[in-house]
C-alpha cells in the first residue's frame, strides 16, 4: 500500500514503518519557540537539563512575532529570557524586527517540502503550504525537542478533499478557504492530516496556499498539504528567497480515511460571522451590518498579495470617516516590498494604520483588539468570543475588509 505525504514524511524520519495510529520517533529538522511559550521552555530546559547544550544549535530556533516590540512588561522579561539562553547556547534569534515566525521559516528556507518542524505555535501547521510537516505543541514537548532533536508522535489518518470548479475575483484564496470551513466544520478533520486537491487549489500562489494552510487550525486538522501545484514565480522568490520549493505527492495507492468534494463553481465573498470561523455566510446576506474597524494581517493573510488586493480596493478612495483600518504585514520582506512597490503610500493614503511586521490581532497586546460593542472585520483566522477583545469579529478576505472600510458596512469589493 502507498504512502499518503505525512506518511511519506515522517517514514523519512524516522526508523521503523509508518502507519495511522502507530507512535513513532520523529528526528526534527527544526525546533523552535515564540515569545509565548518560549520562556517556559527555557526554564524547563534549565530545571532539568541546567547547562547542557541544546541538540544541535544550528536547528534551533527563537522567534519573537506576538508583542514586538514588547509593549508590556511580561512580554520584554519572556523575550530577554530567551534572549540571554540563546545568547549562552549559540541559538539563532528572529527577533521584533523580523515579523512572523512561520512566515519566516518559510523566507529563509528552513521550512521546506518534506521537512519536519516543531515549535510553541498553534498555527505552525501553517508550513503544510510548503508541503512541510509541522507541529505547534506544548512547552514541555518543544523543551525535549531542543534538548533531543527528537519527539514522538502518533501518524495521523488522511483525508482527501477534492474541490471541484475555479475561483474567480472577487473570490480569493480567503473566500475559498472559509467555503471549505464552512463544508467541513471542525469534525470532518477533526485529527487528521488533510489533502487538497483540484484545479482551485493547485493553481494558487504561495501566498494563497498559506492563507489555506494556516486555517487547517480552525477545522480541528493536524496538518494540511496541497500536493500539487506551480512552482514559484519570480515574483514569489523575491519574497521567499531561500526557499526550495516543489510538490510533494502521495504514493499511488496511498490508504485515506475518508473522501469527500467541494463544489465551488461561481464562489463569491465569504464571511465568517462571530463567534466562529465555521459560521460562514456570503456577503451578499450581511450588507447591512455596519463596521467599526477592519484588519488586514496575521500569518493567515499577511503576505504582499494581500495588501495588493486591498490596495486595488481602496486606490483613489478613502476610509469612511470613523473606521479605523488596520495593517501588519507578515514581515520585514513583506514591508520592504510594500515600500518598494508604492503600494503602502497607497494604503497610507487611504487612511489606513500601518504597523511594524507581526502577527497582530489574535491576543492581548496586539493591533487589531476590539472594545465592547465594536465591529471588526477582519483577515484573521479566529473570531471567537474574548479572542481579540470584546468586540464581534467578522473574517473575510483583504478585498472584503478594505471594501467594508471604504463603505462603513460589510461590502464586496465589486460595490466600490
Amino acid at each position: 500500500m502507498g504512502k499518503t505525504v505525512i506518511e511519506k514524511i515522517l517514514q523519512s524520519h524516522s526508523e521503523g514503518r509508518t502507519e495511522p495510529g502507530k507512535i513513532v520517533w520523529v528526528d526534527l529538522d527544526v525546533r523552535s519557540a515564540r515569545d509565548f511559550g518560549g520562556p517556559n521552555v527555557v526554564k524547563n530546559f534549565q530545571r532539568e537539563y541546567g547547562d547542557a547544550p541544546v541538540a544541535d544549535k544550528e536547528k534551533t530556533f527563537f522567534t519573537f512575532d506576538l508583542s514586538v516590540p514588547a509593549c508590556t512588561r511580561k512580554y520584554a522579561e519572556n523575550q530577554q529570557i530567551c534572549r540571554k539562553f540563546a545568547r549562552k547556547q549559540g541559538i539563532k534569534v528572529f527577533d521584533v524586527d523580523k515579523g512572523i515566525g512561520s512566515h519566516i521559516l518559510m523566507e529563509e528556507g528552513l521550512a521546506s517540502p518534506g521537512k519536519t518542524v516543531v515549535g510553541t505555535d498553534s498555527h505552525l501547521n501553517i508550513l503544510g503550504a510548503v508541503n512541510c510537516f509541522s507541529q505547534g505543541m506544548g512547552d514541555v514537548d518543544i523543551t525535549f525537542a531542543f534538548k533531543s532533536g527528537k519527539i514522538w508522535f502518533e501518524v495521523p489518518e488522511t483525508m482527501k478533499v477534492q474541490l471541484e470548479g475555479q475561483i474567480r475575483w472577487p473570490a480569493t484564496a480567503k473566500d475559498l478557504t472559509l467555503c471549505i470551513l464552512k463544508h467541513m466544520g471542525t469534525q470532518k478533520a477533526a485529527l487528521k492530516a488533510v489533502e487538497f486537491y483540484g484545479e482551485a487549489v493547485e493553481n494558487l500562489s504561495l501566498a494563497g496556499r498559506i492563507t489555506l494552510c494556516s486555517m487547517e487550525t480552525e477545522m480541528a486538522g493536524i496538518t494540511g498539504f496541497i500536493p500539487r501545484g506551480k512552482r514559484l514565480s519570480s515574483e514569489e522568490r523575491k519574497e521567499f528567497p531561500r526557499l526550495s520549493f516543489s510538490p510533494l505527492h502521495a504514493e499511488r495507492g496511498a490508504h485515506y480515511s475518508d473522501e469527500c468534494t467541494i463544489d465551488v463553481h461561481n464562489l463569491n465573498p465569504q464571511v465568517a460571522v462571530p463567534f466562529s470561523p465555521t459560521r460562514v455566510q456570503s456577503v451578499s446576506e450581511l450588507k447591512n451590518i455596519h463596521v467599526d474597524s477592519g484588519f488586514i494581517g496575521s500569518c493567515t493573510n499577511g503576505r504582499v498579495e494581500d495588501f495588493k488586493a486591498a490596495a486595488q480596493v481602496l486606490k483613489g478612495r478613502k476610509v469612511k470617516p470613523g473606521i479605523m483600518l488596520k495593517l501588519v504585514p507578515a514581515t520585514r520582506r513583506v514591508y520592504e516590498r510594500l515600500l518598494q512597490e508604492g503600494i503602502l503610500e497607497i494604503l497610507f493614503e487611504s487612511g489606513a494604520i500601518v504597523s511594524n511586521p507581526g502577527c497582530g490581532g489574535c491576543a492581548e497586546g496586539h493591533i487589531g483588539l476590539t472594545g465592547s460593542g465594536e465591529v471588526q472585520i477582519s483577515t484573521g483566522n479566529r473570531n471567537f468570543a474574548g479572542k481579540q477583545g470584546r468586540g464581534e469579529i467578522y473574517l473575510a478576505s483583504p478585498a472584503v475588509v478594505a471594501a467594508s472600510c471604504v463603505k462603513g458596512r460589510i461590502a464586496s469589493p465589486e460595490d466600490v
